[in-house]
């Protein structure tokens, strides 16, 4: 297929403004354009990593036939990345007058030393948008859904009753009629540019910037710029540049290839593109086992999830992504497609080493696909010091069938426990075909303990995730055994276990 021509500008709308720039610098990232070029100073800079929602605005995108807004992380968003789409500040939230947001931030006194409260009406906006027509009722949001919303904004002055208040009024308050009317005008103005065949392309000063909007002009892409950085949400890219001061010279922006941001089901498949963000997989895996639907509320927070890519959490190789141990012990495969054409591996045979993935030059993660069995006994377990916004100390994911009352195809994976997600292999073998209500867990435990030599760090000593890990497997064969219910789907949280030689 004939690869269109490509634009050389970025187009978005902020708030109804219409901007169309040039990028020099792919490495600029939106909040930089926003205090610095558009001089809209409300939006913060704080950790400059997503961690702190200082910098949260909203993103307006279509979904669904749809505009649909989300709140993400400024700071680590390059600019190229809202091409096509709408991004709120907390100055343009405000239409004929005040957001609700806004007035109720002030009206609960919710903001004390004032330097996050962009942030937090940045995501209680989202909230109201999220929920709708649905917040015209008199018991608003949940305790729960608050919680969801603000747990990527951090107050450094412990405010957070009155801001909880506020995120409560607003979620009874159905959309106003300006946010509406804007919405449909923006909605209409986006259709329109993505009626418009060209992808993006920008060229700077010996630095490219481009976003492919098929599968077709990303192989043409990656043909062109074979060493180029291919970018999802920018979750971890976007440290390269803020954190470690990387500058990079080609980028490759997926979040715009239509095709690797579908999702499709049969009756014994789910496949999800590599493209979908955490935040949209949420209920597609939850539908699956309700454990994964926890773990996903687990990552980061909702700005991170809104960002944040399945294909880049699977991608980037980190030994201590939660994804990949649940997704190897569901026995998930990848698709990974290049000029050579597609080819389909195990996930776990992707993690080659620390650092290494089976990927070569040319090549990419177009879908994870995961087989579906309503038969298997599955529970997975995130152990972190904080309930949100935290890293793994360790990962624990385990699946099997049990037939007459003995263990089948037992997977059981881990992520923090080695270089790369592994598989317990020496402790799998001890469960096969063995009775769930025998003796077997101590020479399992055994088994695990040779399975891994994992390291001390900050997270967390050899010796905890070593105890720990045990525990997990002793609570996965409980949940088998239906025993112990009370525990099997409490949050876990670290504790400092007495641990005896």
């Amino acid at each position: 297929m004939p690869i269109p021509n490509y634009r050389e500008q970025v187009r978005f709308l902020l708030g109804q403004q219409e901007i169309k720039i040039g990028i020099n610098n792919p490495n600029i990232t939106l909040l930089e354009y926003l205090r610095l070029t558009a001089r809209l100073t409300g939006t913060k800079e704080g950790c400059a990593e997503g961690d702190c929602g200082a910098c949260t605005v909203l993103i307006g995108e279509i979904h669904q036939g749809n505009i649909r807004y989300q709140p993400i992380n400024a700071c680590i968003t390059l600019l190229g990345m809202v091409d096509n789409k709408q991004v709120h500040t907390v100055e343009t939230l405000a239409q004929d007058n005040v957001h609700p947001a806004q007035a109720l931030m002030a009206e609960q006194h919710a903001s004390q030393c004032g330097y996050c409260t962009p942030g937090f009406v940045m995501s209680i906006a989202a909230l109201q948008c999220d929920l709708g027509d649905k917040s015209q009722t008199k018991v608003g949001a949940s305790k729960a859904q608050i919680d969801d919303y603000l747990s990527g904004n951090l107050c450094r002055c412990t405010g957070y009753g009155p801001i909880i208040n506020a995120a409560q009024e607003i979620s009874k308050k159905p959309l106003s009629s300006a946010w509406q009317t804007q919405a449909q005008t923006a909605k209409k103005t986006i259709h329109e540019w993505m009626n418009d065949p060209r992808p993006l392309r920008c060229v700077g000063n010996k630095a490219i910037f481009v976003a492919p909007n098929s599968l077709d002009t990303l192989h043409d892409a990656l043909l062109k710029h074979p060493d180029a950085t291919l970018l999802g949400g920018a979750t971890d890219v976007g440290l390269w540049i803020t954190k470690l001061g990387k500058r990079l010279t080609n980028i490759i922006y997926l979040g715009q290839v239509s095709e690797m941001r579908n999702v499709s089901q049969t009756e014994d498949t789910l496949e999800i593109g590599a493209g979908v963000s955490l935040q949209d997989t949420q209920l597609l895996l939850g539908s699956l086992t309700p454990d994964l639907e926890h773990l996903m509320r687990r990552f980061g927070a909702r700005q991170v999830r809104s960002q944040g890519t399945v294909g880049g959490n699977i991608a980037n190789g980190s030994p201590i992504g939660d994804l990949p141990p649940a997704l190897i012990a569901l026995g998930a495969k990848l698709e990974i497609a290049g000029a050579d054409g597609i080819r389909q591996i195990p996930l776990e045979n992707f993690f080659i080493g620390y650092g290494k993935q089976d990927l070569s030059p040319g090549e990419f993660v177009r879908l994870i696909r995961i087989p579906i069995n309503r038969n298997l006994h599955f529970r997975c377990w995130k152990i972190s010091k904080r309930f949100d916004q935290d890293i793994s100390s360790l990962m624990g994911a385990f699946s099997a069938t049990v037939e007459n009352n003995k263990f089948q195809d037992v997977r059981i994976c881990f992520g923090g426990m080695a270089g790369t997600p592994k598989r317990a292999s020496a402790c799998e073998a001890v469960l096969l075909q063995q009775s769930v209500a025998s003796d077997v867990l101590v020479h399992a435990k055994r088994a695990l303990a040779r399975d891994f030599e994992p390291i001390t760090d900050m997270r967390a000593s050899a010796e905890y995730r070593n105890y720990v890990a045990q525990n997990l497997l002793e609570k996965f064969i409980l949940s088998i055994n239906d025993k112990d219910q009370s525990i099997l789907h409490k949050d876990t949280v670290w504790t400092t276990p007495a641990i005896h030689q």
